[in-house]
């Protein structure tokens, strides 16, 4: 954006942070009713038809809804193409739904073994770690002892633009009660970890709603699913999942904060749009000339659009 209009610099970094998109075996409704690949198709469209351009896009587990190779590969399929027209780096991580064999085999093409998929990722001077949080043939998310040590150690030396650390389980608190049995356990065995080190944000996914906490004064953002939402309006300790409230989010790094965003997905009517056009001219505009734009446009009887002469001649 013009320097003129903002106090701000560009975003060191962008990160498209998508999570549990859920794939099921020959495309199958999910519990009979979603069509997630449907979805996720609808969220790549838009991401292309915007000017949002990630320098890398993250999976945050789930990406299978039984760990179906057939779902791997449809996903891959959807992906990779809308990834290298973005000139974006694919980085995927696995989940409790997800068969850590078979993710291993489709999704990394390496050796299918039962380890922890754990791995650093530079981007151009900002650290991504995944941290793999399931536990074979449970729900629940745990770390052992040697991923503790593993993380410790590779945070003993500070990134230059930072660390984003990844992991399927938040490790933080749900009102919700169906997500107490599937949460992150034993989470405070991070804190001695994160305290002082160089990680400036924490990203998951597994809730199926958006919401963010910290943890040892660490943000915690985690992204909404794809395939379905979680109903927050329930009698506790009771669930409802829902065809709505899917959504992704926008990671924007900056020197001295990380900026989460969240992205809606769906198709809603239009009440007012501001043209690109209009915003840029702001620049050779007077504070009394931008508030008769806006105006122009927010309150037009008219298509939503603007015309750029007519908003100047307000």
């Amino acid at each position: 954006m013009d320097s003129a209009l903002t106090q701000y610099p560009e975003a060191d970094h962008l990160i498209v942070h998508i999570s549990d998109t859920h794939l099921t075996a020959g495309r199958a409704p999910l519990h009979g009713v979603i069509d997630s690949d449907a979805n996720l198709a609808r969220l790549l469209e838009g991401l292309e038809r915007s000017s949002i351009r990630p320098q890398a896009i993250i999976f945050t587990g789930d990406l299978a809804d039984a760990g179906e190779a057939d779902a791997y590969a449809r996903l891959r399929a959807l992906v990779e193409p809308v990834a290298a027209r973005l000139a974006a780096r694919l980085i995927w991580m696995n989940g409790n739904h997800d068969d850590v064999r078979e993710f291993r085999r489709s999704m990394l093409d390496s050796a299918p073994t039962d380890e922890p998929i754990d791995a650093v990722h530079d981007l151009d001077g900002l650290r991504l770690i995944t941290l793999d949080t399931t536990v074979p043939g449970e729900h629940h998310g745990d770390l052992t002892a040697d991923q503790l040590a593993w993380l410790a150690e590779v945070l003993r030396r500070p990134a230059p633009h930072g660390t984003v650390l990844a992991m399927h389980h938040p490790p933080l608190p749900s009102p919700l009660g169906i997500i107490a049995p599937v949460e992150l356990r034993h989470a405070e065995r991070l804190v001695p970890i994160l305290r002082g080190s160089d990680v400036r944000s924490i990203i998951s996914g597994h809730l199926h709603y958006p919401t963010t906490a910290t943890l040892a004064g660490v943000p915690v953002s985690v992204a909404g699913a794809t395939a379905y939402g979680q109903d927050l309006q329930v009698i506790h300790p009771g669930g409802r999942g829902q065809d709505g409230g899917q959504s992704y989010n926008l990671i924007h790094v900056y020197p001295e904060t990380v900026v989460h965003s969240t992205v809606a997905l769906g198709s809603f009517p239009t009440v007012y749009e501001i043209s690109a056009e209009l915003i840029a001219a702001f620049a050779a505009m007077t504070p009394e000339e931008r508030l008769a734009a806006l105006g122009a446009a927010v309150h037009s009887d008219g298509p939503p659009s603007v015309d750029l002469a007519g908003a100047r001649a307000q």
